[in-house]
């Protein structure tokens, strides 16, 4: 066992390993390239230094609920939440993927007014990213590069940065009439770039901000160039799902955004799958 840069006990990558638990989220570290860490059970797994190795990963046939914790022998609903906690946990709102449907400013409860104050209620950006096409997206806070190494992105520039999560939302909005808000996955691992730089992009969303909005444009937002611990040439790629029957076992050849990448092509989105229970070897 050994420590990652922040302190994690990591899971030795020399010996053959079998850990399980229930899938979250990779974090990403923000390095040259990204360094990718994927937290399973009481597991911290640093994932390239997996690059080169076969790994196996296959479901227990069960899976967990992020919100209440409870075991399942089904597949989760959605975006890790059981169904009943989809339709009632305030982690699972409305305002979550559509932040202009925030309503905690105006102090009316959705769910849960407290916590939805405690996420809607903080500054927000609303940031432009180069992930395999030109995209706008929003995120809470303002340390956007998180998110952009999430999503795979090559690049990423803060446009504005805003007081809470509906007045992003609502630059969004009028940013998504000329800008798509989606990622393309078979784009993005590609590593496919836009024409134009960011700076361009920027300066030409500026120009769709809505007149009330405009004063929290970013007169120079910053800016990320991001690189991934990718190949230069892949095979053809081809999304895969697990469950009862479908299981991984290919080398492991990259890493980006919640993307594992391996050398038959295959290209496993681990948050697609979140509170999915897997047994990992290598």
């Amino acid at each position: 066992m050994g420590e990652n840069a922040m302190g994690l006990p990591l899971v030795s990558q020399d010996t053959i390993m079998i850990i399980e638990g229930p899938l979250t989220k990779i974090t990403n570290g923000l390095q040259d390239p990204v360094q990718a860490y994927l937290n399973l059970g009481k597991d911290l797994v640093h994932l390239n230094a997996l690059i080169g190795k076969t790994i196996k990963v296959k479901s227990t046939g069960f899976s967990t609920c992020k919100a209440c914790k409870r075991q399942r022998d089904e597949p989760l609903f959605r975006m890790g939440f059981c169904k009943p906690c989809f339709f009632e946990s305030p982690m699972a709102g409305d305002f979550i993927l559509h932040p202009e449907k925030s309503m905690a400013h105006t102090g009316k409860v959705d769910r849960d007014l407290k916590i939805e104050s405690d996420i809607q209620l903080q500054p927000h950006t609303v940031y432009m990213a180069d992930s395999g096409q030109v995209k706008v997206g929003v995120t809470a806070g303002n340390k956007p590069w998180n998110r952009w190494m999430d999503q795979g992105a090559s690049a990423g520039k803060i446009l504005a940065i805003t007081d809470n999560r509906y007045e992003a939302g609502m630059i969004e909005v009028a940013l998504k009439a000329h800008y798509s808000d989606k990622t393309h996955w078979r784009k993005m691992l590609q590593g496919n770039r836009s024409e134009q730089s960011l700076h361009e992009v920027t300066e030409g969303a500026k120009k769709h901000v809505p007149d009330g909005l405009i004063h929290f444009i970013q007169a120079d937002g910053h800016e990320s160039q991001i690189k991934y611990d990718m190949p230069e040439q892949l095979p053809k790629l081809n999304w895969i799902k697990l469950n009862g029957t479908v299981t991984l076992e290919d080398e492991l050849i990259g890493l980006r955004g919640q993307y594992l990448v391996f050398k038959s092509g295959l290209a496993w989105n681990v948050r697609g799958q979140e509170g999915l229970e897997v047994e990992m070897s290598w």
